[in-house]
């Protein structure tokens, strides 16, 4: 099933694509579907009127994630290609905080303290049920479905310290969507997808996801190790080569530019990049 989760006039509501046209579910929470075990289950678009997806702007696929885990390092040549020297031999997870994910169409924003702004083009992993101890071996069964993901990343900030943190959670950085396609529509695991980036229709990330350091099932496992993932959490699966601050001169996203990642299967996420607006402090009470 593929799903779009959308915003009319301020309003949430999802999408269903029935395989011939999109039907409108009104006021349904795509996170509280999955976490009712339906995400899968072809009746939910019995009865929902057809609508027009292009009257709609699409929102991030999990309006509010309890948590969007994120995973440096997953390619070996993305691996190679930057600061450190070995081959991880766990996954360099990070937190992404919810407040700094948008939607396809939406504008990534270049903050003003910044002119390094990298694209990073993922498979997003949103999880179904409570997974807690998993084995690598059961931890797909934990998985509802896929998205795209874009981990927009300040490398100044980013690199400022030994903790990544900063410099992946600007606001309006964590582009996502627009489609949430369930795990059963898609390869296990989502390996062996064809993911492509294009910074202003130039080609600037390309792989094949089963060519991941750790692939899903083993992301999934070990995350549960140290948390509980809950329905509608996500993980972000990394990035391949190709990113900006590793070219010579560097490529970094500017105000005006177009950026899309599709990964094979799922679509395509599109979204301007806009310079963040310098909004004056309040003034101080007198």
């Amino acid at each position: 099933m593929r799903y779009r989760s959308y915003l009319r006039n301020g309003a949430a509501g999802l999408a269903v694509h029935d395989g011939a046209v999109w039907r409108d579910l009104g006021a349904v929470d795509l996170a509280a579907l999955i976490a009712a075990g339906r995400a899968s289950d072809r009746s939910v678009a019995d009865g929902a009127p057809e609508m027009d997806i292009d009257t709609v702007d699409p929102a991030p696929p999990i309006s509010k994630p309890g948590k969007v885990i994120c995973v440096g390092l997953n390619y070996v040549d993305h691996a190679k290609e930057s600061p450190y020297k070995d081959l991880p031999t766990y996954p360099a997870f990070f937190p992404r905080f919810a407040s700094s994910l948008l939607g396809a169409g939406q504008p990534i924003l270049r903050p003003f303290v910044s002119d390094e702004l990298d694209f990073e083009g993922e498979l997003l992993v949103v999880i179904g049920r409570p997974a807690r101890h998993v084995s690598a071996e059961e931890a797909l069964s934990f998985v509802a479905g896929y998205s795209v993901f874009n981990d927009a990343s300040i490398r100044n900030y980013q690199f400022l310290g030994a903790q990544w943190t900063p410099g992946k959670n600007f606001d309006a950085t964590g582009a996502c969507g627009p489609d949430f396609v369930t795990a059963d529509e898609l390869p296990p695991g989502g390996a062996g997808l064809r993911m492509e980036v294009r910074l202003n229709g130039e080609i600037v990330q390309s792989v094949d996801t089963s060519l991941m350091i750790f692939p899903v099932a083993e992301l999934v496992a070990k995350a549960s190790a140290f948390t509980t993932l809950e329905p509608g959490d996500m993980i972000a699966t990394g990035t391949p080569a190709g990113v900006g601050f590793a070219r010579k001169p560097p490529l970094y996203m500017k105000d005006g530019d177009v950026v899309e990642v599709t990964i094979e299967g799922i679509g395509t996420l599109v979204n301007p990049v806009r310079d963040e607006p310098r909004v004056p402090l309040p003034a101080a009470a007198e």
